[in-house]
């Protein structure tokens, strides 16, 4: 049945990029207006506007205005349309750019036959999701070797303004075996976003990318969607065609930063520095949609949250440490192999990964954290030992194999990289490792001959 739709004219106020307007309390309000629906608004002159129902108060409704209020008077009128924003969905997305308001921008051909639907659904229940499993290979060895990102993870990557936390991210989506990568950016400069779409097209991988980009000019409502249109695609595709699908989302920062704006022009109190109380459970509902479907694929989050100036305790770091499982450390330009961590990883290393993975990650890491506190003992002026140099030595070696974010290597030529670091700094039995594995995987011709020198 084709609800009517109904045209409101009384406008009680105009805040900022929020209006007003009076919906008199019966049935047909009732079953018309919901939060979270959107409305057209119309200005007196006649241009019109998509908004969101952002607060419900008796008979008070307050929408967003997407396009800003700009020219809108107390004259105008609002229609809600019943249903909230809805996204395009079939195979005729892949390689195509859409705004925050699920609207192509890429200059392609229309999409308005294709079906819609809505976004921002509840979480998948919990009886139709599997144990993670599967390993998704990203060729990036502080990744693969000492953080594995796991199907159906969702996991932050820690940085600050500067580094080149976008870069990275899209490398990952370019180089990472998943099925289909959705790319949600909020709040993008144009560089930003034009890189990451040259990326996917220089690679060819644009044809199994989809992107939901609210760039900085664009209005701030957008912003908030872009999670939403981009988890809800993913969706689809995991559970209607089965694929393993990566969302790539930058930066939750600005998400947040554009929910504490829409929250101080609703009036609302706020809870830590200005954030409004409901951050933690936002962002979780966004971050639960990771899933590994008993019945069909996977959804993937990967998502870059900056941290003003440097604060792991700001608030935005600090609630998506509570939601995530792990989270990768960007700085100086490398992963930090200490404060990065995936709480999924024992589930594949060594299960669906080679036998010496758990072993060679484990004194790998070791090692490295010796040569840190031989480093510093030389820079205090120390006498060093023979052990400290071939520690020193290592260290070197393994910040230029592993730790640059450019570096780009299969699992299982990382894991005979390791052993070849290994061997060309340490003597067999200075491993302590199982006999069996550096049996099977330390490179012959090298017992000691290093460590002898």
């Amino acid at each position: 049945m084709v609800r009517e739709l109904i045209r409101y004219s009384q406008v009680l106020e105009i805040v900022g990029d929020t209006l007003k307007v009076r919906v008199p309390e019966g049935a047909d309000a009732g079953s018309v207006v919901r939060y979270g629906d959107l409305a057209v608004v119309k200005s007196v002159d006649g241009a019109s506007s998509l908004a969101q129902v952002i607060r419900i108060a008796r008979d008070t409704v307050t929408l967003q205005v997407f396009s800003g209020t700009k020219g809108i008077s107390t004259g105008a009128s609002a229609t809600f349309l019943g249903h909230p924003m809805q996204v395009p969905y079939s195979g005729n997305i892949l390689g195509r750019v859409f705004d925050g308001a699920g609207a192509p921008v890429d200059g392609g051909p229309d999409l308005s036959g294709e079906p819609r639907y809505d976004i921002g659904g509840p979480s998948v229940n919990p009886a139709e999701r599997i144990v993670p499993k599967r390993m998704i290979r990203t060729d990036v060895p502080m990744i693969d070797v000492f953080n594995s990102l796991v199907e159906s993870q969702k996991i932050p990557i820690f940085s600050v303004s500067g580094e080149p936390y976008n870069p990275f991210l899209a490398r990952i989506g370019i180089q990472a075996d998943a099925d289909v990568v959705v790319f949600g950016g909020m709040g993008l400069i144009f560089d930003d976003f034009h890189t990451f779409r040259q990326s996917f097209e220089d690679a060819g991988v644009f044809s199994r990318t989809v992107m939901f980009v609210n760039q900085a000019s664009d209005p701030l409502v957008e912003r908030l969607l872009v999670p939403d249109l981009a988890l809800a695609v993913a969706e689809k595709f995991a559970v209607e065609e089965g694929k393993r699908v990566l969302v790539l989302l930058t930066d939750m920062t600005a998400y947040a930063d554009a929910m504490k704006e829409v929250g101080i022009s609703q009036e609302r109190v706020p809870s830590q520095r200005g954030y409004m109380g409901d951050l933690y459970s936002e962002l979780a509902r966004r971050y639960e949609k990771a899933c590994d479907y008993a019945k069909g694929g996977s959804v993937t989050i990967l998502a870059a949250t900056t941290m003003p100036g440097n604060d792991v305790t700001h608030p935005v770091p600090d609630n998506t440490g509570y939601i995530t499982e792990g989270q990768f450390y960007l700085h100086s330009g490398v992963i930090d192999p200490f404060g990065s961590l995936s709480r999924l990883k024992q589930n594949v290393v060594g299960k669906t990964t080679r036998e010496d993975h758990g072993q060679i990650m484990n004194t790998m890491i070791r090692f490295y954290s010796e040569a840190r506190d031989a480093a510093q003992k030389q820079a205090m002026a120390f006498e060093l030992s023979d052990y400290d140099r071939q520690v020193l030595k290592f260290g070197d070696l393994f910040r230029a194999r592993f730790m640059d974010i450019n570096v780009s290597i299969p699992l299982e030529e990382a894991l005979d990289l390791c052993w070849q670091t290994l061997a060309e700094c340490f003597a067999p039995e200075q491993l302590l490792m199982k006999q069996t594995l550096i049996d099977t995987y330390f490179p012959k011709g090298s017992h000691g001959a290093v460590a002898a020198e």
